[in-house]
């Protein structure tokens, strides 16, 4: 885990980034802007549960492309995941806790993992560990609406306006964060290069 100092706020920003892109590098930038976070760990993971890995650039590689969108000094890029033996986010979160006392960490997702997030392991587990950031992606900025997280926990939502908090709330707790958005996706770019 890359080295932090008491009371930091952190970003957690996990997932395949299969392939890293730029909109990735901009859902960081904007989460280290609006959040107020003193760093952004880029998670790379070395596989999601819910997606095939037959298609999965080696984490090497995943890892490499990561460092060169992550301009910006506050953003760690690691892979210390494969470390703990598993790839579920409820593990790794508590694991991060239990390392991590006196840090406040938010999790970071793009709002197109929302309207899947009650399919994750432990997704409730996950929301009541960490106050979570969905950053706005291309054709899901409704899904904070509709999505069963976003039901289940419509009473830990706080206004966008308060993002700056977040870290140092309790959780559940939760925003929703608009911004400029790029329609790029690792699935279009994988089917480009197929």
């Amino acid at each position: 885990m890359p080295h932090v100092e008491s009371g930091m706020t952190v970003g957690l920003f996990g997932g395949s980034f299969n392939p890293p892109h730029d909109g990735h590098g901009l859902v960081a930038e904007i989460a280290l802007r609006r959040l107020h976070l003193d760093q952004l760990w880029w998670m790379v993971t070395p596989g999601n549960p819910l997606k095939s890995r037959s298609n999965l650039a080696p984490l090497a590689e995943r890892i490499a492309l990561s460092e060169r969108i992550a301009h910006n000094p506050r953003i760690k890029v690691t892979a210390f995941e494969l470390s703990l033996g598993q790839s579920y986010t409820a593990r790794t979160l508590e694991k991060i806790r239990e390392r991590n006392r006196d840090i406040h960490f938010v999790w970071i997702m793009g709002a197109d993992n929302l309207k899947d997030f009650h399919r994750w392991q432990n997704w409730q587990t996950i929301a009541r560990t960490f106050p979570i950031a969905v950053i706005d992606r291309p054709g899901a900025t409704l899904a904070y609406l509709s999505s069963k997280m976003a039901k289940t926990f419509d009473y830990a939502r706080i206004d966008e306006d308060d993002a700056g908090t977040l870290a140092l709330r309790k959780a559940p707790a939760w925003t929703f964060i608009h911004g400029p958005r790029s329609a790029l996706s690792s699935t279009a770019l994988r089917a480009k290069s197929e």
